[in-house]
């Protein structure tokens, strides 16, 4: 009790505020600092890199303390969100002048990593998704919400579907209940920022109950999710964790959309990794996106990221956005224009999610009206334009002429970057304001005249007028004129060699001048929040042009890239075939030296006479290449993207599968061969007709016997499915080439190589038959390993054929073809390799001796001999050495 009484009311105060918000740093307002205390000073100091000092409470109590001015908030901010740390912003809720004794104060914001709003915290080409998951016994309920753009999605399904949607769309923050925090981490891994709510939360009465209130409709019917039971639970735990951060103002998310899985192409997180579409693992490594986003606004680039995440299965939907495509190609003028006039309108779905809260500045609300402008030249191009697909997203588009005018008539043409910085408003809109502003502006000159009239008045020609504090603004006469002051005057104060006087006429002005700035700024700022209390009518319609325009964006895009890097339209098809001419890696094209061509190759797929292509090659020759421009252009052309190939008929697909390079997952205890039968399990046990599968090495990581055997049934499963999916089956087991012999489906390639002084060029062309060599050891030299060390590999190799030459014979041949893979003995091989030249002649010297030990050792029976016998025969081989 001694203790809670000594601290002073400010410090009861943090502490009350603080108890309601014990897991976030808490930033305190206290006057023009933000202060932290405690444990949160030490944060802040050690995150921030600001001074802990010792706040002394007027007792034997004492606490650290660190804080920073408060117009530095947006800089420390981000750094502390950035750090993993929840921030609640605690404010002064009242004018300190006008209150006697301590400030109100209270949270009014909470940032965590998934609500932040504020632009520092924030990729402009990436979403800041806010996750929740529901766990059921069965089914998984997950939503995204973006509170930046408003964008608000639900989907529901099994393990793999939710794991696949958080590993694509990357949430910034994942919310679930309390009690499923292991089974979490066990299920998604560790590399989400996670925070974990009461049950009660997930419950699907109050989940519906919070959306419909929200949205204020009747049912869920609209949305078209009001059956999706586990998604509805999730999605109404968002909306109640964003109330619970202090997140009030929600009016910029206007709907909600189901993400099916059945409409989108899948790939699970496997393939997205191995394909690289987001990223390579390597820090500037190049991938398909950064390869493809050349869009020109913030909205395109997001919307890009999501395309290339969930491409399209819709047939009608490919060709829409490939006949736009089209026209934008053939219609230059056209693209270029919409190209400058969306690059004007900057991230409407941000500024436009500032309005509720009122965090959207003069400038922005200026540029919002600018951007709505360019809107409408934009609508009108598309409605005059000669594509039906064009037309109907210009006819979505909205100029919202009244809102846009009023903007543009009231907000000054340079506005300030904070309405409270005064001068948004411009002159002419309010005649108070006016006049006010007159006074204010034009203070100084009536001072000089009142100044230059009483001097002349007077005959006082040192006379001035000042401004103090004290008493505002006043006549100075020094002494020597002091006789000629008008006995009107007041004295206010007498200094060593002046006095200073007040007239009535000043202090009338003085009242006048000191309320016309407070005045000025509260006319200013009761103009502007009406001005964005109409704004938010708009809310919905903006967002819409938003959206309509980063669609545009992104297909402006795909029309760019088909011209600068000679891409050409796929033809997507209901039918089964694959084939792909002249077709070439997306990224790999893009990061050649200069002046080197790309080498294209064709590829057919068909599930009647070639449904598996096993490609054998030299290592480094490009058949991971080959694998992943398959992959590649088949997800581009669903994207509704132009693809890198001469004439591409892709067949319309519902999942591509690939299984490329080794990764341990040495923390999760799995090594690379688990790793790698764990993603081809997933692929056998989800294949279908319309399947893309490509395997590249299957079976590399364990011996080479079970890698052999493993890897010739998978291709023996895939070929006897009846889904029969087209398959690339890249591998360096040569005996795999058997299986076209066996299977009417299985054809074999190779990557084409030629031999030049002992050197060897890989041509990277593909061609038909097998390949009988690895060609690692060329590699190695390439690599460069020592002469010696090649010279000795290359002895081995020599050695190891010559065996395998001698004991084959053609009747064990025809037995291991009947019954499966032929399969060499490699250890029987090894143990009769020579050592090498440099060790022969201690054999040599030896020879005699070592005869004579081997006949002793043949004819000793070891089942007979007694360990008495075996001890002496040791002495006696022991004595030969000598």
């Amino acid at each position: 009790m001694a203790k809670a009484a000594s601290e002073t009311p400010l410090m009861q105060q943090h502490k009350a505020i603080k108890q309601k918000y014990p897991d976030a740093v808490l930033l305190f307002r206290v006057g023009d600092f933000y202060e932290t205390f405690g444990e949160d000073a030490i944060i802040a100091s050690q995150v921030l890199g600001i001074t802990l000092t010792k706040r002394n409470n007027g007792a034997a109590s004492s606490s650290e303390l660190a804080g920073f001015p408060h117009h530095a908030l947006d800089t420390y901010l981000h750094k502390l969100v950035k750090a993993g740390y929840r921030v609640a912003i605690c404010d002064q809720l009242e004018d300190p002048k006008q209150v006697k004794g301590i400030v109100k104060r209270g949270v009014t914001e909470m940032v965590t990593p998934g609500v932040a709003t504020n632009d520092k915290l924030l990729e402009h080409n990436s979403n800041n998704f806010l996750a929740a998951v529901h766990f059921t016994e069965d089914i998984l309920g997950v939503s995204f919400l973006d509170i930046s753009t408003g964008e608000f999605f639900v989907a529901e399904g099994n393990q793999e579907y939710v794991d696949k949607l958080l590993q694509s769309l990357k949430p910034a923050e994942v919310i679930f209940q309390r009690s499923y925090q292991k089974h979490f981490k066990e299920v998604f891994g560790l590399k989400f920022y996670t925070y974990t709510l009461e049950s009660w939360i997930f419950d699907e009465t109050f989940a519906a109950e919070s959306l419909l209130k929200h949205f204020q409709t009747h049912s869920l019917k609209g949305f078209g999710i009001e059956n999706m039971h586990c998604g509805i639970v999730s999605a109404g735990a968002v909306l109640h964790y964003l109330k619970d951060t202090e997140h009030p103002n929600l009016q910029h998310i206007t709907s909600i959309q189901r993400l099916e899985k059945e409409d989108f192409l899948w790939m699970d997180r496997f393939t997205i990794r191995n394909l690289e579409l987001l990223g390579t693992g390597h820090e500037n490594g190049n991938n398909l996106l950064k390869v493809l986003d050349n869009t020109v606004s913030p909205m395109g680039a997001r919307m890009l990221r999501r395309w290339v995440l969930l491409p399209l299965k819709d047939l009608r939907k490919i060709n829409e956005r490939l006949g736009l495509t089209e026209y934008f190609i053939k219609e230059v003028d056209h693209r270029k224009q919409l190209q400058h006039l969306i690059k004007q309108c900057g991230d409407i779905e941000r500024l436009v999610s500032k309005i509720p809260t009122k965090k959207i500045n003069p400038r922005e609300v200026l540029h919002l009206a600018k951007g709505l402008q360019q809107t409408e030249l934009i609508r009108q191009m598309a409605l005059a334009s000669g594509n039906d697909y064009l037309k109907r997203l210009g006819d979505a588009l909205n100029g919202c002429h009244y809102i846009a005018e009023k903007i543009i008539n009231e907000i000054a043409e340079n506005p300030p970057v904070a309405a409270s910085k005064g001068g948004a408003i411009k002159a002419g809109i309010h005649n108070g304001l006016d006049e006010l502003r007159s006074i204010a502006s034009g203070g100084k000159e009536y001072l000089v005249s009142i100044q230059q009239r009483e001097a002349e008045k007077t005959g006082i020609s040192s006379l001035k007028i000042s401004f103090n504090n004290v008493f505002g603004y006043y006549l100075e006469v020094t002494n020597s004129h002091k006789s000629k002051v008008p006995a009107e005057w007041m004295r206010k104060q007498t200094l060593a060699n002046a006095e200073r006087y007040i007239t009535p006429e000043l202090k009338e002005y003085e009242e006048k001048i000191t309320g016309a700035e407070d005045k000025i700024m509260a006319i200013e700022l009761d103009l502007y929040d009406k001005l964005l209390l109409e704004l938010q009518d708009y809310i919905a319609p903006i967002q819409v042009n938003g959206n309509v325009l980063a669609t545009l964006d992104c297909l402006l895009c795909f029309a760019a890239n088909a011209l600068q890097y000679n891409y050409k339209k796929p033809d997507v098809h209901e039918g089964l075939e694959l084939d792909f001419k002249g077709s070439r890696h997306p990224v790999i094209e893009r990061n050649l030296p200069v002046g080197e061509a790309y080498i294209s190759n064709d590829i057919y797929l068909n599930p009647g006479e070639q449904q598996v292509i096993i490609l054998t090659g030299p290592n480094m020759s490009g058949k991971s290449a080959i694998l992943r421009q398959t992959a590649l252009i088949t997800l581009m052309a669903h994207m509704g993207s132009f693809v890198p190939a001469d004439t591409a008929r892709v067949p319309l697909t519902d999942k591509i599968f690939t299984r490329v390079g080794a990764s341990d997952n040495l923390s999760g205890g799995e090594s690379t061969f688990m790793v790698e039968m764990n993603e081809t399990a997933s692929i056998i046990n989800n294949i279908s007709q319309r399947s893309l599968i490509l395997l590249d090495e299957i079976g590399r990581g364990t011996s080479t016997y079970d890698g052999i055997s493993i890897a010739w049934s998978i291709v023996e499963f895939l070929h006897s499915s009846p889904s029969a999916p087209k398959t690339l089956f890249a591998t360096h087991y040569h005996e795999l080439n058997e299986l076209e012999n066996k299977l009417p489906g299985v054809k074999n390639y190779h990557v084409t190589n030629k031999e030049v002084a002992n050197k060897i060029i890989f041509l990277r062309k593909l061609a038909p038959g097998g390949s009988t060599h690895s060609f690692g050891i060329h590699v190695a030299k390439m690599a460069g390993m020592p002469p010696e060390l090649i010279e000795r590999a290359n002895d081995i190799l020599k050695q190891l054929e010559e065996k395998h030459v001698d004991e084959e014979k053609p009747e064990s041949q025809k037995d291991v073809r009947a019954s499966g893979p032929e399969i060499r003995d490699t250890k029987q091989s090894v143990k009769k390799l020579s050592a090498p030249q440099m060790q022969l002649s201690i054999f040599d010297a030896h020879s005699e001796t070592f005869d004579e030990i081997r006949q002793m050792l043949t004819s000793i029976d070891i089942n007979r001999l007694t360990p008495v016998e075996a001890l002496m025969k040791l002495n006696e081989i022991k004595g030969l050495l000598k």
